[in-house]
């Protein structure tokens, strides 16, 4: 299980986020008609799309994995009134 000090990192709610989007994409691109194709001059640019953003957030969430943040240290000063 992730260290509490890791759970809120931002490079995992940022891959996260891509990679959700990512398939959502995706799909949306492999199920597009000729019509949306049409639209966008022949590129099924919600497939392409999809695919880079689940590259991003491959590369965020490898990013974190490899680089984890360290915990700040503890404070030895006793706070002030």
């Amino acid at each position: 299980m992730a260290a509490p000090q890791r759970l809120f990192d931002i490079r995992r709610v940022i891959g996260g986020l891509f990679l959700v989007y990512g398939v959502i994409l995706t799909v949306t691109g492999l199920l597009d008609d000729s019509h949306a194709i049409g639209k966008a001059e022949g590129v099924r640019i919600n497939l392409w799309t999809g695919i880079a953003m689940l590259v991003v957030g491959g590369a965020f969430l490898l990013w974190e994995r490899l680089r984890p943040s360290d915990a700040p240290a503890p404070s030895t000063e006793e706070p002030s009134e």
